[in-house]
């Protein structure tokens, strides 16, 4: 019981580094400080919500799984797609298992259910938080498109093709022709 406290304390140091890691595939196209994984996580979750409850899914739950779906980055960095000849995918459940061994069994099984039930895709809200992984990419890279950054494309189309609800892929359709600031002119 004494070190369930430690544990914790030592886990959430540990998140932490996801405000430092940068998602390495935008230097690739040239983007000089490019987001933090949690960054990328935070608008993840947010748009997650949204889609599940569109989509008549759980709102909470899918912005859950979209707030641990990067977490294992604090072990391997953000691999870019391009590695991916060059090494095996990390398996994100054995990193969780991993991260999560010296928590509290309430808070360990919390965290390893929610990785596997996103890695698994079969629930609505799984889905929901994978589309909103695609979506906030493909944000960001209208986004950056829009501040100069050429050759985004790739991810923009990478995005479009990975979507499985039909909320999301509406979101994409008008998300590409919108500029980022048309919030600010309804």
């Amino acid at each position: 019981m004494a070190g369930e406290p430690t544990a914790i304390a030592a886990f959430g140091y540990e998140l932490g580094l996801l405000k430092r890691i940068r998602r390495a595939g935008w230097w690739h196209v040239g983007v000089r400080d490019p987001e933090s994984v949690a960054e990328h996580s935070m608008r993840t979750a947010q748009i997650a919500a949204l889609l599940a409850a569109e989509e008549g899914a759980n709102p909470e739950r899918s912005a859950f799984l979209a707030l641990w779906h990067d977490t294992q980055e604090t072990r391997t960095g953000d691999i870019p797609h391009t590695a991916a000849k060059y090494m095996s995918k990390p398996e994100p459940r054995e990193i969780t298992a991993d991260q999560t061994a010296a928590l509290p069994d309430a808070s360990r099984d919390l965290i390893r259910a929610a990785v596997d039930e996103y890695e698994t895709r079969q629930t609505p809200e799984a889905r929901c938080a994978k589309d909103a992984d695609k979506l906030e990419m493909l944000l960001q890279a209208v986004e950056y498109r829009e501040t100069g950054v050429e050759r985004v494309a790739g991810w923009i189309d990478s995005a479009r093709k990975g979507l499985t609800t039909e909320t999301a892929r509406r979101v994409a359709e008008a998300a590409v022709t919108l500029s980022p600031l048309a919030w600010r002119d309804r």
